[in-house]
C-alpha cells in the first residue's frame, strides 16, 4: 500500500435474506482501490445459529459492536435493501465514527414505520408468513428472485442466488425505528438507485427524498451489486 491509501473504511450492510457474501464482488473492487472493507453477516442470516426470536435490535447491536470492536473511524456505512434499517440505527449510535451513509437501492426508514408497514399488500404477506412459521421467519422463493430481485438476469444465475438466500428473521421486518433520517442529525448521506429496480417497497426516489437528496441513478436491477459490481463500486466512490 502507498501513502495515498484512502482513509475511509466501508462497512457494507446486506439486505434481507442475504449475508455479507452479497457485497463480496463490490468489496473486492473497493479493496483493490485501497479502501478497508468490512462485510458483516447479521445474526440469523447464516447457518451457524438459529434465527428464532431475533429482533431488529439484535441486528443493530451486532453492527455497532463490530465497528466498535474494530475501533473503526471514518466509516462509510453503505447499505442495501432492508439493510437500511440496521444501518440507519447504527449510524445514529456511531455518529462520531461515521462520515457518510450511502443507501444503495435501500429503504430509508420512516420514523416508527417497519419494513412491513412500507407496503400494505406486501406487509400483510410478511405478517402472515411470520405468524405461520415455526421459528418466526419469512422465506423467499425463486419466483420472487426471477420477477423482482433479479428480473432480466439469466435463469442459472437466478437459481444460484435463490439457493443462497436464507429465511429472514421476522422481527427484522416487523420492528420499526424511533429515529429520524440520518441527515436530521447532521450526517452526510447519499442515495444510489438502480434504474431497473422493481423490488423496493416504494420508488427509490421517495426514499432519497426522505434524506433530502436526489438519487444517483445507475444501470441495473436490485442485485446489481452481485452481477455488475463495478457499477456499484464506482457509484459508491463517486458520492463520497
Amino acid at each position: 500500500m502507498t501513502d495515498d491509501k484512502p482513509a475511509q473504511t466501508f462497512v457494507l450492510v446486506p439486505g434481507a435474506w442475504l449475508g455479507g457474501w452479497s457485497w463480496q464482488p463490490v468489496a473486492r473492487l473497493l479493496a483493490d482501490r485501497g479502501y478497508q472493507v468490512i462485510t458483516p453477516t447479521l445474526p440469523g442470516l447464516s447457518y451457524d445459529g438459529s434465527p428464532a426470536g431475533l429482533r431488529l435490535a439484535d441486528a443493530i447491536d451486532y453492527l455497532v459492536s463490530e465497528v466498535e470492536r474494530r475501533d473503526l473511524t471514518d466509516v462509510v456505512l453503505a447499505c442495501h435493501s432492508w439493510g437500511g434499517y440496521p444501518a440507519t440505527a447504527a449510524a445514529h449510535r456511531l455518529a462520531s465514527r461515521v462520515t457518510k451513509v450511502i443507501y444503495h437501492s435501500a429503504v430509508v426508514p420512516e420514523q416508527d414505520k417497519s419494513m412491513a408497514d412500507e407496503n400494505g399488500q406486501y406487509g400483510e404477506i410478511i405478517r402472515q408468513a411470520v405468524a405461520a412459521s415455526p421459528d418466526s421467519t419469512i422465506s423467499i422463493g425463486l419466483d420472487a428472485v426471477q420477477g423482482g430481485l433479479m428480473a432480466g438476469d439469466s435463469a442459472p444465475l437466478q437459481e444460484l442466488v435463490s439457493r443462497m438466500l436464507v429465511p429472514q428473521p421476522g422481527g427484522y421486518m416487523l420492528d420499526s425505528l424511533d429515529l429520524p433520517p440520518v441527515t436530521k442529525i447532521g450526517l452526510d448521506a447519499a442515495y444510489v438507485l438502480c434504474a431497473d429496480d422493481f423490488a423496493l417497497a416504494r420508488p427509490g426516489a421517495e426514499f432519497a427524498a426522505r434524506l433530502g437528496v436526489d438519487p444517483v441513478v445507475v444501470p441495473g436491477n436490485h442485485m446489481t451489486l452481485l452481477t455488475r459490481p463495478e457499477i456499484v463500486a464506482d457509484a459508491l466512490i463517486s458520492v463520497l
